[in-house]
């Protein structure tokens, strides 16, 4: 393929004007899914649960598969898998030591069963690649209502633990010497951060789940420390990425995922490069947690 080819499959708006309109429940699922993960992508890296999202979205990846392989809701499938992985992770991995080595059992088991409900599935070849590259273009009225409820099943559950959960990230220990139920919060947020990653995956996929529910929020750290604005702007991030990902897929004839994960990886980078110069003129640098504190 010469360069020609490669950038009009890359971009190619020749019939922008009339795929847009036809395209707007996605690109309000794309909102949807942006804000959620914009604002859960905050705990989790306030948490340290990066590793653990790539975990959850293989058991994800493995409901779908099941699903697709008997027929049965693929979204269904993905969700039952994602909740399961994560309320495994939060009983299991109760301690910081034993988080990572729990993560690295799960991820293999759940990648290996997905490959194996996908090597049996005998039906379209794409229906395989958009449970790992994502497929939120197809995206009817219907699932975006399903969608928008499920999302705000997620930001309510967000909302109702909010402070108490955001103490509890920041030192448990001094939470639960002051009575806040820091593992029944625990539990709750891994429930929610399962129902995120599924609803994440229609938009990247299995694999890149992390450009939705970790780099934005990671974005957001590098330019401030007020936890009000680090939530904003991740949210904000997520979003860009999202609708910005879907409008350019548009104008292509590649999955929405490689345009997403761009989008959000150049505006970490971006971020980064903002956060080195603050530091350099004396912005002091914090953590997640000592954020959390501010």
């Amino acid at each position: 393929m010469n360069w020609s080819d490669f950038s009009h499959a890359v971009f190619n708006f020749t019939d922008y004007a009339q795929l847009l309109p036809l395209f707007r429940d996605s690109l309000l699922a794309g909102a949807i899914l942006g804000l959620v993960g914009g604002l859960i992508g905050t705990f989790v890296m306030m948490r340290d649960l990066a590793f653990a999202v790539h975990g959850i979205a293989e058991l994800s990846f493995a409901g779908a598969a099941f699903a697709l392989l008997v027929g049965a809701d693929v979204i269904f499938g993905s969700l039952a898998g994602s909740v399961l992985a994560a309320l495994l992770l939060g009983v299991m991995g109760v301690r910081a030591r034993e988080k990572n080595s729990v993560i690295g059992v799960i991820m293999p088991f759940g990648l290996g069963l997905g490959i194996l409900f996908l090597s049996l599935y005998q039906g379209r070849a794409a229906n395989k690649f958009g449970l790992l590259t994502g497929q939120i273009v197809s995206v009817d009225s219907t699932q975006l209502s399903a969608l928008a409820a499920t999302a705000a099943v997620v930001i309510a559950g967000l909302v109702l633990i909010w402070r108490p959960l955001t103490f509890a990230s920041a030192d448990p220990d001094i939470a639960a010497a002051r009575g806040i139920p820091v593992r029944t919060l625990s539990l709750a947020f891994m429930f929610l951060l399962g129902i995120s990653v599924a609803l994440s995956i229609q938009v990247v996929g299995a694999l890149l789940v992390l450009a939705l529910l970790i780099t934005p929020a990671a974005a957001a750290l590098q330019v401030t420390a007020a936890p009000r604005k680090v939530v904003l702007l991740s949210v904000a991030f997520a979003i860009i990425s999202t609708v910005g990902g879907i409008m350019l897929a548009l104008g292509g004839s590649i999955p929405i995922s490689p345009y997403v994960t761009t989008l959000s990886f150049l505006i970490y980078v971006l971020c980064r490069g903002v956060g080195a110069v603050r530091r350099r003129r004396g912005w002091t640098v914090r953590t997640p947690l000592e954020a959390a504190h501010a």
